[in-house]
């Protein structure tokens, strides 16, 4: 089986705003990511990244905007080495309806258990919020909080 690193993207991966990031002009890597997941690569891990993209349901970007700040995400990865299994992404805010891929929706977790044969209990998820943590620990990951827009070079995450 196979242990696998997920991540949430606003607040962990780039800077979070406050609201949403709208624009591939608007995405700014955190300090000490790149790094921290050469690392998470260097010792096996898959990477995954689980987000919430509410932004789009509420009109406030397109999915085709989506689509290019998750491009300019892959660019700047891709440059040092860094590669994602699969980057899930939930549209749908609370507010038009339920869903079952939103955090603290463990849809997008059962998803990758299943599709890359994850052993949950080798596996981790780094989040910013308390939905991230929950969403991660309805499949058995365990999850570590992290404070928003953090430097990973501040993370106390044993690999």
């Amino acid at each position: 089986m196979n242990k696998a690193l997920f991540l949430d993207r606003d607040g962990v991966i780039n800077h979070d705003p406050g609201d949403y990031t709208t624009s591939p002009a608007d995405f700014e890597l955190l300090p000490g990511i790149i790094p921290f997941l050469q690392e998470a690569t260097a010792k096996g891990y898959l990477l995954l990244v689980v987000t919430n993209q509410a932004g789009i349901s509420k009109g406030l970007y397109s999915l085709e905007t989506y689509a290019a700040i998750e491009s300019k995400m892959k660019n700047l990865f891709d440059e040092a080495g860094v590669h994602f299994a699969e980057i899930y992404f939930c549209r749908h805010h609370p507010d038009q309806g339920k869903c079952l891929c939103r955090k603290p929706g463990s849809l997008f977790f059962e998803k990758a258990v299943a599709r890359f044969n994850i052993d949950p209990q080798q596996s981790l998820m780094v989040g910013d919020r308390e939905r991230d943590i929950e969403a991660a620990a309805a499949v058995g990951v365990r999850g570590v909080l992290v404070p928003v827009n953090s430097s990973a070079n501040s993370w106390e995450i044993q690999l």
